[in-house]
């Protein structure tokens, strides 16, 4: 019954749009998903940032809108992506860290790469007749030891333009099995340029069909290099050009779209994967507590834009709807007019209503789980318990057995600083059995 509420859904949604013409005059527009590494809302001029002005970001907030409860599936880059791509908890394919080498992965309790049997957000927009594109850090198999993964086009992509961690890593900036060496033809602080040139590539290749991209950065991710004379160390000073490049790069982007007419027939989100790591003192994570690797807020609540011009409202700020990355494989599916696959079940729902204009009432309980072991997963100064669920306003964090439960009203407490685990027991048991049935129900969970 769930599945076919859920396909009645999408199909009446995508029958809506289907029938309204962009601005531009076209049935189904170019979506281009740009997803940062590891940046916190305290990077964001327009979400409260102070380490340096981000203009482009936020002027694409103003003629969009700008939503302020949007999940990450997780604290960590490859599962986060893994949410992306498939609409479903990465736990379902035993990816819940970063893929590493296969001795790593296996402490982990992990694939090797993400499967290709998995429901995937480009083969449903490719049925649907888009081109498709995956440019830049893909992080989802390959690199290191991991020697043969699933190549791009297993997932539906057309092409692939990848980082060293992938199937297919880009020989101007892979030319060591590692993030980036002195000797690529493209240095670390030109790799956003050439990522932002190989997407309007792959707009120009294809005019008169729709097409999809991921434009996946790697910056802010560490090592911050802004230029060849660079300490390279993890230092604001350090951070603060790489910032301010990459914003430069994504107005060089929405320049390119204007100037190719595409502006009006082009949908833009905007995301980071996860939360920063150096904080600097908590200011990238600000408001939140947290930081990339934990589940408090700051590593898993992220900035969030939406511009598709006539389509979704300019200047909007939307702080009511909850929303989380799985939403996008169905959000984006009714918007292309493509089929939701019918042999899967997807954790996400679609929220076009909210990226519309009509904020949605709060989702249905969402789950987060980091940090199975101590020996294979990496943890911040700030480490949090290994599972979350979040259902209306409040939120526990709990360990498998128990332990460190504490619950916070996110309504009142979003920055997660008074733990009401000891006043609000009856809440605390209805979320632990919650998230403890939701652990029980994927590959490795007990």
């Amino acid at each position: 019954m769930l599945k076919q509420q859920l396909w009645a859904t999408a199909v009446c949604a995508a029958t809506v749009l289907m029938a309204v013409a962009s601005p531009g005059g076209a049935t189904k527009p170019n979506i281009i998903v740009i997803l940062a590494d590891d940046l916190g809302p305290g990077d964001v001029g327009v979400y409260g940032g102070t380490l340096v002005p981000t203009p482009r970001l936020d002027a694409l907030a103003a003629e969009g809108t700008r939503f302020t409860q949007y999940y990450s599936a997780s604290p960590i880059c490859s599962p986060s992506r893994a949410a992306l791509i498939t609409g479903q908890h990465p736990a379902r394919w035993r990816i819940t860290s970063f893929l590493q080498t296969r001795q790593g992965n296996a402490g982990a309790e992990m694939a090797d790469s993400l499967d290709p049997r998995a429901p995937s957000l480009p083969r449903a927009l490719k049925a649907a007749g888009y081109a498709t594109a995956h440019i830049g850090k893909w992080h989802l198999g390959g690199g290191r030891d991991v020697t043969a993964p699933p190549k791009f086009a297993a997932y539906g992509y057309d092409e692939g333009v990848g980082t060293y961690e992938s199937p297919e890593p880009h020989p101007d900036i892979t030319s060591t099995n590692w993030i980036w060496a002195d000797q690529d033809a493209v240095k670390r602080w030109e790799r956003s340029a050439f990522f932002v040139d190989r997407t309007l590539d792959f707009l120009d290749r294809h005019q008169g069909t729709p097409a999809f991209v991921n434009l996946w950065l790697d910056d802010p991710h560490t090592p911050w290099v802004p230029d060849a004379s660079s300490d390279r160390k993890e230092t604001p000073a350090n951070l603060k050009p790489v910032l301010a490049e990459m914003d430069r790069q994504i107005g060089r982007l929405l320049d390119g779209l204007k100037a190719r007419g595409l502006e009006n027939d082009t949908l833009v989100i905007f995301a980071s994967d996860n939360g920063a790591l150096p904080t600097f003192d908590g200011q990238r994570s600000a408001p939140y507590r947290g930081h990339k690797l934990a589940l408090y807020e700051g590593g898993i609540r992220m900035p969030f834009i939406v511009r598709w011009p006539g389509h979704v409202p300019a200047g909007r700020v939307d702080s009511r709807s909850v929303l989380i990355a799985q939403d996008l494989f169905p959000t984006l599916s009714a918007v292309a007019g493509a089929a939701l696959p019918r042999d899967a079940r997807l954790d996400g729902r679609n929220v076009l209503q909210a990226w519309r204009g009509r904020p949605l009432p709060s989702h249905g309980p969402l789950f987060w789980e980091y940090g199975r072991n101590d020996e294979f997963f990496k943890f911040g100064p700030d480490r949090s318990p290994s599972l979350a669920v979040r259902r209306g306003d409040w939120k526990l964090l709990i360990n498998p057995d128990g332990s460190r439960a504490e619950l916070y009203d996110l309504a009142t407490d979003p920055k997660e600083s008074s733990n009401r685990a000891a006043d609000k027991p009856d809440v605390v048991t209805a979320l632990t059995d919650l998230v403890m049935a939701w652990r029980a129900s994927w590959p490795g969970g007990r």
